[in-house]
């Protein structure tokens, strides 16, 4: 498009609100009327009316005393609506791969899709000792520490519900298969903020698993870290796997615009 065509469409009063957003950073984080036509390079009837706009909109405010305004919360809304047009799993991916080569397991993103986890992010190690999960892998929620975390997360009438409906069905010795139990399970995960498992989808194989939330604090998806028994120490998961999945929960959880704290990411790290 010639730049004759790019102009004819250019919204000007949409191009001159950006611009006031633009205008308030640390170093001025407010300014009056005077100051941002001056900024602006045009005369002060020129934004009245665009600051106006903005501040209905809820993006600015002003001081009733000194007249000045600033910015507000709900500009974040638009750099959260950014991220949240990325794909998450191409946002942590590199973190994941991260995560694998300082501890030597395999990483892993999940998200819940009724009774079952799909794996929808993937950071495996290569050897003997590797766990393959492809992308698209689907496993029952009850049996995985990803899968018993994400739905510890689930509002309790959904859970009665699914419990109702179907059986928890035992793949091993190890997995918990009482209802009443599950849940006490669920609950307890809940309070600690991660969940472990050891053997209870497929012998030998234990894994931890670590939530990451959004912005309005709901869980999104869940990290997990795997590997087998035999080529791993048993204290592996607790005090090498575990403190670095809650870290970086922690800042996952920030990137998806999650402003609390993680208690595990803290608690834990001393293990």
């Amino acid at each position: 498009m010639a730049s004759e065509e790019k102009e004819k469409y250019s919204a000007n009063s949409l191009v001159r609100g950006l611009e006031i957003i633009k205008l308030f950073n640390e170093e001025q984080p407010s300014l009056s009327l005077s100051e941002i036509a001056k900024q602006l390079g045009v005369s002060r009837t020129v934004p009245y009316r665009l600051l106006f706009t903005l501040q209905n909109m809820g993006y600015l405010s002003q001081d009733e005393h000194t007249k000045r305004y600033s910015l507000t919360p709900k500009v974040l809304e638009l750099g959260f609506s950014y991220l949240n047009s990325l794909k998450f799993p191409e946002i942590a991916q590199p973190y994941m791969e991260t995560l694998r080569d300082e501890i030597g397991a395999s990483c892993h993103l999940s998200i819940l899709d009724g009774q079952e986890v799909v794996y929808v992010g993937s950071a495996p190690i290569r050897g003997v000792s590797a766990v393959n999960v492809n992308i698209g892998l689907r496993l029952p929620a009850h049996a995985t520490a990803n899968g018993k975390l994400l739905l510890a997360y689930q509002p309790k009438d959904r859970l009665m519900q699914m419990f109702h409906v179907s059986n928890l069905t035992p793949y091993t010795d190890k997995t918990l298969t009482t209802p009443g139990e599950f849940q006490q399970q669920l609950e307890t995960i809940r309070q600690n903020g991660y969940s472990m498992t050891s053997g209870e989808f497929h012998p030998g194989i234990s894994s931890v698993a670590a939530p990451i939330f959004g912005r309005t604090g709901e869980v999104v998806a869940a990290l997990n870290v795997v590997a087998t028994e035999s080529a791993y120490q048993e204290e592996f998961m607790v005090k090498l796997a575990l403190p670095k999945l809650l870290q970086l929960s922690q800042l996952l959880s920030n990137y998806m615009g999650y402003s609390g704290r993680i208690p595990s990411a803290v608690s834990r790290t001393d293990i």
